[in-house]
């Protein structure tokens, strides 16, 4: 269980201000989301959405790389706003402190 002092040193760390009052109501709801993030840990299913006690399995599709042909690669590129030969122009951004 998350204690006062948690939260306490949580605030400080986002640098935000927490009155005595929240403090209880903010151990419990965090504690609560905590169970239920364990819960999910616990949980898993096999190929057919079936659980399997003790076993974890990766539900997405294989991250595989796929090759364009011309026609499909230039389709997508004449969709692009802006194009700078054979990639698809974007403003700069530059972020400053």
């Amino acid at each position: 269980m998350i204690t006062v002092t948690e939260i306490e040193k949580l605030a400080s760390l986002a640098r935000i201000k927490i009155d005595d009052s929240e403090k209880q109501s903010l151990a419990k709801e965090i504690d609560s989301i905590l169970s239920y993030v364990d819960q999910i840990k616990t949980a898993t299913v096999d190929i057919d959405h079936t659980p399997v006690p003790g076993v974890v399995h990766n539900v997405f599709r294989p991250d595989i790389s796929k090759t364009l042909l011309k026609e499909d690669r230039e389709g997508i590129l004449n969709e692009a706003p802006d194009r700078e030969g054979d990639f698809i122009a974007v403003k700069k951004i530059i972020a400053q402190d």
